[in-house]
Protein backbone atom coordinates (compact mmCIF):
# COMPACT_ATOMS: atom_id res chain seq x y z
CA UNK A 1 0.00 0.00 0.00
CA UNK A 2 2.54 2.24 0.48
CA UNK A 3 3.94 2.22 -2.82
CA UNK A 4 0.88 2.28 -3.73
CA UNK A 5 0.92 5.57 -2.28
CA UNK A 6 4.26 6.85 -2.94
CA UNK A 7 3.47 5.71 -6.81
CA UNK A 8 0.33 8.29 -6.58
CA UNK A 9 1.92 11.02 -4.87
CA UNK A 10 4.59 11.29 -8.35
CA UNK A 11 1.11 11.10 -10.68
CA UNK A 12 -0.13 13.80 -8.81
CA UNK A 13 2.96 15.39 -9.23
CA UNK A 14 3.69 15.02 -12.43
CA UNK A 15 0.61 16.33 -13.77
CA UNK A 16 1.55 19.70 -15.99
CA UNK A 17 -0.76 22.20 -15.34
CA UNK A 18 1.21 24.80 -17.09
CA UNK A 19 1.90 22.57 -20.02
CA UNK A 20 -1.47 21.35 -20.24
CA UNK A 21 -3.33 24.63 -19.86
CA UNK A 22 -0.77 26.74 -22.00
CA UNK A 23 -1.16 24.19 -24.77
CA UNK A 24 -5.24 24.09 -24.66
CA UNK A 25 -6.04 27.49 -24.13
CA UNK A 26 -3.17 29.27 -25.41
CA UNK A 27 -2.03 27.01 -28.37
CA UNK A 28 1.54 27.55 -26.33
CA UNK A 29 3.91 25.13 -24.97
CA UNK A 30 5.43 27.47 -22.17
CA UNK A 31 8.65 25.37 -21.92
CA UNK A 32 9.38 26.91 -25.28
CA UNK A 33 9.66 30.36 -23.79
CA UNK A 34 11.19 32.91 -21.06
CA UNK A 35 12.93 30.42 -18.59
CA UNK A 36 12.18 27.18 -20.23
CA UNK A 37 11.03 25.51 -17.73
CA UNK A 38 6.67 24.33 -16.33
CA UNK A 39 6.44 26.15 -13.46
CA UNK A 40 3.84 29.03 -12.11
CA UNK A 41 6.72 31.60 -12.66
CA UNK A 42 7.58 31.49 -15.96
CA UNK A 43 3.74 31.18 -16.78
CA UNK A 44 3.42 33.82 -15.27
CA UNK A 45 5.74 35.53 -17.81
CA UNK A 46 4.96 33.94 -20.81
CA UNK A 47 0.63 33.46 -20.13
CA UNK A 48 0.08 36.40 -18.14
CA UNK A 49 -1.86 35.96 -14.26
CA UNK A 50 -4.84 34.70 -16.32
CA UNK A 51 -3.36 31.47 -16.67
CA UNK A 52 -0.52 31.63 -13.84
CA UNK A 53 -2.98 32.10 -10.42
CA UNK A 54 -4.54 28.85 -11.55
CA UNK A 55 -0.86 27.35 -12.44
CA UNK A 56 0.13 28.59 -8.90
CA UNK A 57 -3.16 27.18 -7.11
CA UNK A 58 -3.17 23.66 -8.68
CA UNK A 59 0.78 23.33 -8.32
CA UNK A 60 0.23 23.83 -4.43
CA UNK A 61 -2.11 21.61 -4.29
CA UNK A 62 -0.21 18.95 -5.92
CA UNK A 63 1.87 19.02 -2.94
CA UNK A 64 -0.76 18.77 -0.64
CA UNK A 65 -2.87 16.35 -1.77
CA UNK A 66 0.40 14.24 -2.05
CA UNK A 67 0.80 14.68 1.29
CA UNK A 68 -2.86 13.99 2.25
CA UNK A 69 -2.92 10.32 1.14
CA UNK A 70 -1.15 9.36 4.21
CA UNK A 71 -4.45 10.02 6.03
CA UNK A 72 -5.69 6.77 4.35
CA UNK A 73 -2.58 4.53 5.24
CA UNK A 74 -3.76 3.52 8.30
CA UNK A 75 -0.92 5.07 10.79
CA UNK A 76 -1.36 6.75 13.68
CA UNK A 77 -1.34 10.13 12.96
CA UNK A 78 1.37 11.24 16.07
CA UNK A 79 3.16 8.20 15.11
CA UNK A 80 6.67 8.01 13.48
CA UNK A 81 5.62 6.12 10.61
CA UNK A 82 3.05 8.57 10.00
CA UNK A 83 5.48 11.43 9.35
CA UNK A 84 7.57 9.04 7.18
CA UNK A 85 5.39 8.84 5.08
CA UNK A 86 4.23 12.50 4.63
CA UNK A 87 7.39 13.21 4.19
CA UNK A 88 8.28 10.85 1.68
CA UNK A 89 4.86 11.44 -0.81
CA UNK A 90 6.34 15.35 -0.65
CA UNK A 91 8.96 14.18 -1.97
CA UNK A 92 7.59 12.10 -4.35
CA UNK A 93 5.37 14.72 -5.36
CA UNK A 94 8.31 16.92 -5.87
CA UNK A 95 10.18 14.72 -7.95
CA UNK A 96 6.86 14.33 -10.70
CA UNK A 97 6.65 17.91 -10.87
CA UNK A 98 10.34 18.17 -11.48
CA UNK A 99 10.38 14.98 -13.96
CA UNK A 100 6.97 14.67 -14.82
CA UNK A 101 6.06 11.53 -16.62
CA UNK A 102 3.10 13.19 -18.47
CA UNK A 103 5.14 15.90 -20.36
CA UNK A 104 8.55 13.89 -20.94
CA UNK A 105 10.29 14.58 -17.99
CA UNK A 106 10.42 18.07 -18.21
CA UNK A 107 8.91 19.85 -15.47
CA UNK A 108 9.03 22.84 -13.25
CA UNK A 109 11.66 23.74 -10.43
CA UNK A 110 9.00 22.89 -7.34
CA UNK A 111 8.71 25.57 -5.40
CA UNK A 112 4.72 25.67 -5.36
CA UNK A 113 4.73 21.86 -4.99
CA UNK A 114 7.32 22.29 -1.67
CA UNK A 115 5.13 25.27 -0.80
CA UNK A 116 1.78 22.66 -0.78
CA UNK A 117 3.69 19.92 0.93
CA UNK A 118 5.62 22.22 3.50
CA UNK A 119 2.46 24.03 4.70
CA UNK A 120 0.99 20.76 5.26
CA UNK A 121 3.54 18.97 7.49
CA UNK A 122 5.61 22.13 8.85
CA UNK A 123 3.25 24.61 8.25
CA UNK A 124 4.19 27.14 11.03
CA UNK A 125 7.88 26.86 9.69
CA UNK A 126 6.33 26.93 6.02
CA UNK A 127 4.54 30.56 7.57
CA UNK A 128 7.86 32.26 8.42
CA UNK A 129 9.67 30.90 5.79
CA UNK A 130 6.60 32.06 2.85
CA UNK A 131 6.96 36.09 5.17
CA UNK A 132 10.73 35.74 3.76
CA UNK A 133 9.72 34.95 0.32
CA UNK A 134 7.47 37.95 0.39
CA UNK A 135 9.63 40.18 1.99
CA UNK A 136 12.50 39.59 -0.65
CA UNK A 137 9.90 39.49 -3.17
CA UNK A 138 8.12 42.88 -2.32
CA UNK A 139 11.88 44.46 -1.92
CA UNK A 140 13.54 42.72 -5.29
CA UNK A 141 11.06 41.76 -7.28
CA UNK A 142 12.78 38.70 -8.04
CA UNK A 143 11.53 35.65 -7.99
CA UNK A 144 14.06 32.76 -8.07
CA UNK A 145 16.22 35.28 -5.34
CA UNK A 146 12.93 35.08 -2.86
CA UNK A 147 12.81 31.41 -3.66
CA UNK A 148 16.19 29.91 -2.72
CA UNK A 149 16.42 32.84 0.19
CA UNK A 150 13.05 31.73 1.69
CA UNK A 151 14.24 27.74 0.98
CA UNK A 152 17.52 28.71 2.99
CA UNK A 153 15.80 29.80 5.65
CA UNK A 154 12.86 26.58 6.28
CA UNK A 155 15.84 24.39 8.23
CA UNK A 156 16.58 27.54 10.08
CA UNK A 157 13.09 28.40 11.33
CA UNK A 158 12.58 24.40 11.68
CA UNK A 159 15.57 23.39 13.50
CA UNK A 160 16.48 26.49 15.56
CA UNK A 161 13.51 28.61 16.05
CA UNK A 162 10.88 26.08 16.41
CA UNK A 163 13.77 23.38 17.94
CA UNK A 164 12.73 20.35 15.83
CA UNK A 165 14.58 17.28 17.13
CA UNK A 166 13.19 14.96 14.40
CA UNK A 167 16.24 13.98 12.55
CA UNK A 168 14.50 12.90 9.75
CA UNK A 169 12.72 16.02 9.45
CA UNK A 170 16.25 18.29 9.93
CA UNK A 171 17.24 16.19 6.54
CA UNK A 172 13.63 17.06 4.90
CA UNK A 173 14.17 20.81 5.53
CA UNK A 174 17.61 20.60 4.20
CA UNK A 175 17.12 18.50 1.41
CA UNK A 176 13.88 20.94 0.47
CA UNK A 177 16.54 23.98 0.41
CA UNK A 178 19.31 22.43 -1.55
CA UNK A 179 16.59 21.19 -3.87
CA UNK A 180 15.55 24.91 -4.65
CA UNK A 181 19.30 25.74 -4.75
CA UNK A 182 20.06 22.80 -7.44
CA UNK A 183 16.87 23.75 -9.04
CA UNK A 184 17.44 27.27 -9.94
CA UNK A 185 21.20 27.21 -11.17
CA UNK A 186 20.76 28.45 -13.95
CA UNK A 187 18.81 31.36 -12.17
CA UNK A 188 21.56 32.23 -9.64
CA UNK A 189 23.87 32.76 -13.14
CA UNK A 190 22.01 35.04 -14.34
CA UNK A 191 21.58 36.48 -10.92
CA UNK A 192 25.45 36.86 -11.11
CA UNK A 193 25.27 38.52 -14.53
CA UNK A 194 22.68 40.65 -13.46
CA UNK A 195 20.52 39.54 -16.40
CA UNK A 196 17.32 37.75 -13.91
CA UNK A 197 14.42 39.76 -15.06
CA UNK A 198 11.92 41.09 -12.75
CA UNK A 199 8.66 40.64 -11.93
CA UNK A 200 5.88 43.63 -11.99
CA UNK A 201 3.87 43.38 -8.58
CA UNK A 202 1.89 46.22 -8.79
CA UNK A 203 -0.14 47.50 -12.21
CA UNK A 204 1.53 50.98 -13.48
CA UNK A 205 -1.13 53.45 -13.83
CA UNK A 206 -1.49 55.66 -16.49
CA UNK A 207 -0.96 59.21 -16.09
Amino acid sequence: MIAIFVLLAYLLGSIPNSVWIGKFFYNIDVREFGSGNAGATNTFRVLGKRAGIPVLIFDILKGTLAVTLSYFSGFNTTSIEFIDLQLGLGVAALIGHIFPVFAGFRGGKGVATILGVVLCILPLACALSLSVFLLILISTRIVSLSSMIAGITFPIFLNIVFGNTNPILTVFSIIVAALLIITHRKNIQRLLKKEESKVRLFPVKNK
